[in-house]
């Protein structure tokens, strides 16, 4: 069938979006590369671990959406937790001025990444319709 192979793929995809920062809280070092914001200073040591963690965070929600993305029982939770986890992240940095270039990156990715996965959505609840 056509639309559950599409919307595998639209969750894969936004999985493999979703993993791929997770790769920070193993290798903290690419803090810099991944978000574009230093890292040194009085405050670095907190900062690492709260990025370091928002990464685990992401990549659970990856995981959750690769593992819907050929489990069609966890879909509608693992698109919720991905939709609330991007789509608030893209509503606060739109809401924040003056973020650096790079954050805003990210943000544009997330809400493309969201994009697809209301595409998946609408693809689900047709099929159940």
């Amino acid at each position: 069938m056509p639309t559950e192979r599409l919307t595998a793929a639209l969750l894969f995809i936004v999985g493999v979006i979703n993993l791929l920062p997770g790769f920070v809280a193993v290798a903290p070092s690419r803090i810099s590369t991944a978000y574009g914001v230093a890292v040194d200073g009085d405050d670095s040591p907190d900062l690492v671990v709260l990025l370091r963690h928002r990464a685990v965070l992401l990549a659970l929600v990856g995981v959750g959406l690769l593992c819907a993305a050929f489990v069609p029982s966890l879909r509608v939770p693992a698109m919720t937790a991905g939709g609330v986890s991007m789509g608030t992240f893209g509503l606060f940095a739109y809401a924040t001025p003056a973020l650096k270039g790079a954050t805003m990156r990210v943000a544009r990715i997330d809400i493309a990444a969201v994009v697809l996965l209301v595409v998946a959505a609408v693809l689900v609840w047709r099929e159940h319709a």
